[in-house]
């Protein structure tokens, strides 16, 4: 539990450079995240480049940590690794939620952008990136080392529990 209480959405980072090693590791944890069917309908865009950052920071308008992210992970969904209809973006979501885990644990700081569903930002980051129309660009992850410190987090709410029915 302690990583999970530690993992926060960190939005400011120091200008330390992300190994490739560590941002393989992060994509691991992805990809041995839980899917329908094992089916494993995600693909995985990484970005270093500031000029795609600034494109990016233009069509999402809550990227603004992007300015100090060493690197970003772009979670998408392919649709031709679908076989249970529409479970992808529960599938992505498991992978993005891994990835987050991942970084937090080798004490480094995150954030999860949404960018599916909402239909500007998917098509903007889709062709800024020539990502092909079978690719879904889902949740932006940006990276770095924390230049904020933030408390672990700890909520629990027993009133939102509730056995065998309602």
């Amino acid at each position: 539990m302690d990583i999970i209480y530690k993992r926060r959405s960190i939005r400011k980072f120091t200008s330390q450079p992300v190994s490739k090693e560590m941002i393989e590791s992060f994509i691991k944890a992805g990809m041995n995240a839980p899917s329908a069917g094992n089916e494993q309908p995600w693909q995985f865009v990484v970005i270093d480049d500031r000029n795609i950052f600034n494109e990016i920071m233009k069509v999402h308008p809550h990227t603004e940590m992007l300015r100090t992210a060493a690197v970003a992970i772009l979670v998408c969904g392919d649709l031709t690794l679908e076989t249970h209809k529409g479970y992808w973006v529960q599938d992505c979501s498991a992978a993005t939620e891994n990835i987050l885990l991942e970084i937090a644990s080798q004490g480094l700081g995150a954030v999860w952008c949404g960018v599916h569903p909402r239909e500007q930002r998917v098509d903007g980051i889709r062709k800024l990136l020539s990502l092909p129309s079978h690719i879904i660009p889902f949740s932006l992850i940006p990276v770095g080392y924390p230049d904020e410190q933030k408390p672990p987090k700890n909520i629990f709410s027993r009133d939102r529990i509730h056995y065998n029915g309602w």
